[in-house]
């Protein structure tokens, strides 16, 4: 994987990291359909950690692929982070 394909993925999963933290935070004054939607996305992003890791030093063929599937992902986890932001 090419160190800055490697740099943006780093960056994208701190930065869900961080609004992960941020609506943690929140998250005691929501609702029990809010804190559900908050497992599911606990699970997504353990979910990108867990896949990203033994991807990190993956052949550089490769890396656009895994590139677009961690897109993909985050853009999921972002979302839902998004939609919880909104309804808390």
């Amino acid at each position: 994987m090419t160190n800055q394909i490697r740099n943006s993925v780093d960056k994208l999963i701190q930065e869900l990291t961080r609004q992960r933290d941020e609506l943690q935070l929140q998250l005691h004054l929501g609702s029990k359909e809010a804190k559900e939607q908050w497992e599911k996305l606990q699970d997504k992003l353990q979910q990108l950690k867990q896949d990203y890791e033994p991807l990190r030093d993956a052949a550089e063929e490769s890396a656009e692929h895994v590139w677009e599937a961690i897109k993909l992902l985050a853009g999921e986890v972002k979302e839902g982070f998004d939609r919880m932001r909104q309804a808390l």
